[in-house]
């Protein structure tokens, strides 16, 4: 289960995240998301803080928010890990194999 709240306020907004980020709460997560990001003029902030478990679905979905202009909140080993890994990404381009297999 995922619980997701959200915290507007005058130029950014919050949306808290807890519980497991997988299977069909990675879709309601992407829901939220587009309904935040296409009213908000600001930033979006996503705290994963009480994140307990991200699947490889939930990954791809933060990496698209990040791509989007979503900023993270990361605390724990494991999301601290995943959203280094997207942000690390997303700055040096596609990967190698990425590229051969366009090619």
């Amino acid at each position: 289960m995922l619980k997701v709240t959200i915290h507007p306020d005058e130029k950014d907004t919050k949306l808290t995240l807890e519980g497991r980020l997988a299977g069909p709460w990675v879709e309601e997560l992407g829901r939220c998301w587009h309904t935040v990001a296409n009213r908000q003029e600001g930033s979006v902030v996503v705290d994963l803080e009480g994140v307990t478990f991200i699947d490889h679905e939930g990954k791809a979905l933060l990496a698209r928010m990040w791509q989007e202009g979503a900023q993270f909140h990361a605390v724990g080993c494991h999301t601290r890990c995943i959203v280094e890994e997207i942000t690390k990404a997303d700055r040096m381009g596609p990967s190698p194999s990425a590229q051969r297999d366009r090619g």
